[in-house]
């Protein structure tokens, strides 16, 4: 105990062997295992050994500095999450430096980009080593954020020139700053644009989108529209004026339109033969009870056209409640869907979102309890599955039917096989990035560049 070192409840690490200059981590003596972020986790042989590669983003909401690494595998292991999920994780064995010191840690790689910390060390890690001051920090080594850029500088991508807009309303939403970061790490000038104080000049020969009060925006190569339902008329017109400039759109205004207007795209889906829920539209209260019948009956989903994120979803539970809720918004002229409701899905759907014609990435997402909608906003939540050939075939062609380069594409499992849900041109990042690990916006900015035939 005498010659055991103090540490507080923070501390910056570095592992040589990565080139990971610095990294904090969490103290955690109630920990058993040390763990440390990884995405893009794929193992793989090296003669007869079975080794790991990933990637590391060791700075704290920064996924611009990305450090690739390889180890071989020494275990795998079932750890318990702080929230209680199960989950297994390759271990590695690795020097670290805390310090002056070096020494030997076992590491599990996670998906930590939820946390506070891009690292935590263990109990495992301390023992005959260090005691902890939680109410300290930083005992052994700091880093000023000079001295953090300064050890990073090395990483930074040189400039490519590519210049790309985002498109949206919110810089702080996390599928906002995620793309900015990926766009950023690939070395592109990439700025965010709030649609709403964006505004055009029409015109033949010099046609001009401008900016805040009156900044002509320069020409950019490629835009990312992030749109939201309440803007979706002006968001559409802006980026056809973008596209009339000879900026490559990574949605069109046309497909937005398409996936927005949810009766059109059911029409369009059905039409190409894509399994559905059976869904009814009507104008006439007349029709209500009929209406019922044809989509099987109660308990049965009464949609709002614009509906988006769950919400404005509705489910009726008798046929006395399904007619007054329909007869409800026919009173008031709002334009709803009604659909089957299926059952044996038990309140899961998955989520497979779709970039130039591949599967990139899926989850499933599951309802909270007393919850029928599955959606991340409405409390459900997210793992990481593997979907059938059918489902990834279903995606990819709904995807196509409304033109979507980008595609968040939710199907529900049924007794039937799999049917479609919806299509949305503005898929969210945060559920599907943290489930899978994937770096799902790093995918997007390089599906912008083989459009645009860039070449590094």
């Amino acid at each position: 105990m005498e010659n055991l070192k103090i540490i507080g409840s923070e501390e910056w690490c570095s592992f040589e062997v990565f080139n990971i200059p610095a990294i904090k981590a969490r103290v955690d003596s109630g920990a058993k295992t040390s763990s440390i972020q990884a995405n893009n986790i794929k193992a793989f042989y090296k003669d007869t050994e079975e080794w790991v590669r990933f990637e590391v983003n060791p700075i704290q909401l920064n996924r611009s500095i990305s450090i690739k690494c390889e180890a071989k595998i020494y275990s795998k292991r079932t750890v318990k999450s702080s929230t209680g999920i199960s989950e297994v994780r390759i271990v590695i064995k690795t020097p670290l430096r805390l310090g002056k010191d070096t020494f030997e840690i076992e590491l599990t790689l996670a998906n930590r980009d939820s946390m506070e910390y891009r690292m935590l060390l263990g109990r495992e890690a301390l023992q005959n080593r260090y005691l902890v001051n939680a109410a300290s920090s930083f005992l052994e080594s700091g880093f000023s954020e000079e001295e953090l850029d300064e050890k990073y500088s090395v990483f930074r991508k040189e400039k490519t020139g590519l210049k790309i807009a985002l498109l949206a309303s919110n810089p702080n939403l996390y599928s906002n700053k995620r793309i900015i970061e990926a766009g950023k790490a690939r070395g592109h000038d990439i700025v965010f644009l709030n649609v709403q104080q964006a505004y055009m000049k029409f015109d033949a020969k010099e046609p001009q989108i401008r900016y805040r009060g009156g900044n002509v925006i320069d020409k950019f190569d490629a835009i990312i529209p992030r749109i939201k339902p309440s803007v979706t008329f002006y968001s559409c017109a802006l980026i056809r004026q973008f596209d009339s400039m000879g900026t490559y759109c990574l949605n069109s205004a046309d497909a937005i339109t398409q996936s927005r207007d949810k009766l059109m795209a059911t029409q369009l889906f059905a039409k190409n033969d894509i399994q559905i829920p059976i869904t009814g539209f009507a104008n006439s209260p007349l029709d209500t009870k009929d209406l019922i019948r044809m989509v099987n009956g109660a308990p049965l989903i009464v949609k709002l056209l614009e509906s988006t994120q769950g919400k404005g979803v509705i489910m009726a539970e008798t046929n006395k409640a399904a007619e007054s809720v329909i007869n409800a918004f026919k009173s008031v002229n709002t334009n709803i869907l009604v659909q089957e409701f299926i059952k044996e899905a038990n309140g899961q759907d998955i989520r497979c979102f779709v970039v130039n014609g591949k599967v990139v990435a899926s989850m499933q997402r599951q309802a909270a309890k007393g919850e029928f909608r599955a959606n991340i906003h409405q409390g459900g939540s997210a793992s990481k599955i593997k979907i059938t050939s059918e489902e990834r075939k279903l995606a990819i062609k709904a995807a196509k039917i409304l033109d979507l380069p980008v595609a968040g594409v939710d199907i529900i499992r049924s007794n039937k096989g799999p049917l479609l849900l919806e299509v949305n041109s503005s898929p969210g990042l945060e559920g599907i990035e943290n489930a899978t690990g994937l770096d799902i916006a790093n995918i997007m900015i390089e599906a912008i560049e083989k459009q645009l035939k860039f070449n590094r």
